[in-house]
């Protein structure tokens, strides 16, 4: 839903490009108020999968907790207004100098996104492992190490390096899609499993 509903607004803006803008860019302007919608919906789906992930018995204790993190993470995003990033909207500079307080307390706030979902799935995957369930914990540790390595090349991106800057919203939209894909089978696999 979340890369959706953001695919969307992002294709109706003028001068956005998913390739190169964050999706937290949407939240800026008049329509803004629909990607802050995105992101409050999205984490209290977060929270809610998070909750009935902690009533799972075959899962670290801590996995929840990240997830949860990151839940708080998306809610916390659209709370906060990021600063105008790699041109957008037009005629802003390719990033703030200096940064605003409300854009330092969406990075803040939006960091356990980018860096609990992929621990959260380096966790499981040690603990299937553990377990002997062996596909799950090399689609779980390949998802951590897919979704960390994306996030680091968007944020090169983001930092304007040449040569990342114009896929920085490319890679932040893999490691998304990756880390919440792999949220989703979790939840999906933990309820077929309680069943």
């Amino acid at each position: 839903m979340f890369l959706g509903v953001a695919s969307v607004e992002g294709a109706t803006r003028p001068d956005y490009d998913p390739l190169r803008h964050p999706i937290s860019s949407l939240a800026i302007g008049p329509r803004g108020w629909r990607q802050v919608a995105n992101f409050s919906v999205s984490g209290a789906l977060v929270l809610a999968g998070a909750g009935g992930l902690a009533r799972s018995r075959t899962l670290p204790r801590t996995v929840p907790a990240l997830l949860a993190a990151v839940g708080a993470g998306l809610v916390g995003a659209g709370a906060f207004l990021s600063d105008p990033i790699s041109g957008y909207p037009p005629g802003t500079p390719p990033s703030p100098d200096p940064p605003t307080t409300a854009g330092r307390l969406h990075d803040l706030a939006s960091a356990p996104v980018f860096l609990c979902l992929p621990v959260a799935a380096g966790t499981t995957a040690v603990s299937a492992l553990r377990r002997g369930e062996t596909g799950w914990a090399a689609v779980s540790g390949a998802a951590a190490v897919a979704d960390f390595a994306a996030f680091v090349r968007a944020g090169g991106g983001f930092a304007q390096r040449p040569g990342l800057v114009r896929l920085g919203g490319f890679f932040q939209r893999v490691s998304l899609a990756v880390g919440l894909g792999w949220f989703a089978a979790l939840c999906a696999r933990t309820a077929g499993s309680a069943r």
